[in-house]
């Protein structure tokens, strides 16, 4: 009977630690979705209290996550790239290697977007944020390719195109704009990138409509 008293109190005990740990995980995420709103928002100067308050969870836990302002600047990039890359594995789960691709690459102009907005926060909280925006750009790079190379296989893309090609493209489109709708040409050059990197044979555009 003992022995039966301690295996329902353990199996309690480790329901309530599962529950704690679920808790636990998503507070963070909440936590770094608020922390990227109000980065994205007010940079630098951005309110933890406001961020905590956003996500429905006291100071102290926010603390308990991130111990710093700096920390918590660097999960919320490293989230967004993360999400970057996982949202390349799932449009290669559901769609047809050139959708996927053009899908991705339209999701990283938004990328580039948020980069932009958020720079000035990293340049004055990070050490070196050099090293992490490189860390980021080899994951980056990483989905890009996988993208590519499906697109190859498939016959999609010539097998000459260089991956790295397509996110310089783009990144060049940010990196001069001069106004503020630079993402619409951004967005209009994905299909011309992608179209220019069909083959001769299959280079019709399927969105010329849209």
């Amino acid at each position: 009977m003992q022995g039966l008293f301690f295996k329902m109190t353990a199996k309690r005990s480790q329901a309530t630690q599962r529950k704690q740990r679920s808790d636990a995980q998503q507070n963070r995420k909440r936590i770094l979705a608020e922390a990227r709103k109000a980065f994205t928002k007010s940079g630098a100067n951005a309110s933890l209290e406001d961020v905590a308050k956003q996500a429905g969870v006291g100071i102290g836990t926010l603390y308990r996550h991130f111990s710093s302002r700096e920390e918590l600047l660097r999960a919320v990039y490293n989230d967004v790239t993360e999400k970057l890359a996982k949202a390349g594995q799932e449009f290669a789960e559901t769609l047809p290697p050139v959708e996927a691709l053009r899908a991705w690459m339209m999701l990283f102009v938004d990328f580039i977007a948020e980069k932009q907005i958020i720079a000035p926060a990293l340049n004055a909280l990070v050490e070196n944020p050099r090293k992490l925006i490189e860390a980021s750009h080899s994951q980056t790079w990483g989905t890009v390719r996988a993208l590519v190379k499906r697109a190859i296989k498939s016959g999609d893309i010539r097998e000459d195109l260089d991956a790295i090609d397509l996110l310089r493209a783009l990144v060049g489109v940010a990196s001069i704009a001069t106004t503020p709708d630079w993402k619409k040409s951004a967005r209009k050059l994905v299909d011309i990138l992608i179209l220019g990197s069909r083959p001769i044979s299959n280079r019709t555009d399927p969105w010329k409509s849209s």
